[in-house]
């Protein structure tokens, strides 16, 4: 379970910015997981690396920037699914991609390629996860790994992996996966506008969605959304309309006060029919299922300025209680020096 709220908009108001971007990443605590930073083999590439075995290499959540170009790109399970019957995937379709130069016996706490002058990070009280990487393993019958959508389209600057090229081929190939939610973002030059697509596999299913507008979407399909969405996707449109002009810090911390608000929004009828037995407990913007060891493990905040300055903000746990330490990283990246 992932929520993920943002606003794209090419020509922001004076102050304000190309992108404000909030997302919970929900998993189990324990599962193998990289801290966000500069992927040491994408350097124009920021977000987190997932390290579980068999899935090394994807991502949830990515930002690049090549070309005067941001791309994003988010992945969201979609909750109640049943897998397709007949994915199978040739074996070595979910050996890593190197982007975190990882072997199969390797061991880390964090990604270790990101530069001083591109991030700060500090413990602070209140939400690092462990890591461990192996060889996938030789069953030959498995879909596909759902982090190398993500993965693929923000680490690639070629025509093939535009917005438009990249969704229209992933359409074409989407039932080999479990049922997701890719979001997808690009922002370019400011006489174009932010192109936003949503594209859902079961059913396949590509839509477009406009420049400017506040847009939130979850583990269920976008016009079925759970009341968390709903209602959260209202109140990050109130923040923009309120703070869309302030400070980083400001902004930021309105965000991050949304993603970790714990009010249930139950009952729900679409969360109930696709998770009966845990409904209740996933219908928070900040879930915490405490027997289980799941929960929001990582609140991130990615915001972009009107010259191209990107703040990159993730707290996330520092071990398996979402009660103990959690690891503050802020990455600050000037991609106007870079064009």
């Amino acid at each position: 379970m992932c929520v993920i709220f943002f606003c794209a908009d090419s020509q922001p108001l004076a102050g304000g910015y190309k992108l404000i971007l909030a997302s919970n990443r929900d998993e189990f605590f324990a599962r193998n997981t990289q801290t966000a930073a500069k992927w040491s083999n994408a350097e124009h590439v920021y977000g987190g690396i997932d390290l579980e075995p068999g899935r090394e290499g994807g991502t949830w959540l990515a930002i690049g920037h090549s070309g005067g170009v941001f791309k994003v790109g988010a992945l969201l399970n979609l909750t109640g699914e049943p897998k397709p019957r007949d994915a199978v995937a040739p074996k070595n379709i979910l050996q890593p991609h190197n982007h975190n130069n990882s072997n199969c016996n390797a061991k880390n706490h964090h990604h270790s390629s990101t530069s001083v002058s591109d991030t700060t990070n500090t413990t602070i009280p209140s939400t690092t996860t462990k890591t461990q990487t192996h060889c996938p393993s030789s069953n030959d019958h498995f879909l596909l790994g759902r982090g190398m959508i993500v993965a693929d389209f923000v680490a690639q600057p070629d025509d093939q992996h535009s917005i438009l090229n990249y969704n229209q081929s992933l359409l074409k190939d989407c039932t080999k996966y479990s049922a997701f939610n890719f979001v997808s973002i690009e922002i370019g030059a400011s006489s174009l506008p932010a192109r936003v697509k949503l594209l859902s596999n079961v059913p396949p299913t590509l839509e477009d969605f406009e420049n400017g507008g506040c847009y939130g979407f979850g583990n269920s399909l976008p016009h079925t959304p759970f009341e968390k969405v709903r209602h959260g996707r209202d109140e990050f449109e109130t923040i923009v309309q309120e703070h869309g002009t302030a400070s980083v810090e400001t902004l930021a911390d309105h965000l991050l006060q949304l993603l970790k608000k714990k009010h249930k929004f139950w009952p729900d009828v679409e969360l109930k029919r696709r998770a009966p037995n845990w409904g209740e407990g996933l219908s928070s913007l900040n879930v915490h299922i405490p027997e289980h060891g799941y929960g929001s493990r990582t609140h991130t905040v990615i915001l972009v300025d009107g010259d191209n300055k990107m703040h990159f903000i993730e707290e996330t746990m520092a071990g398996l209680d979402p009660e103990g330490e959690w690891q503050r990283t802020h990455i600050v990246k000037d991609f106007e020096k870079d064009m």
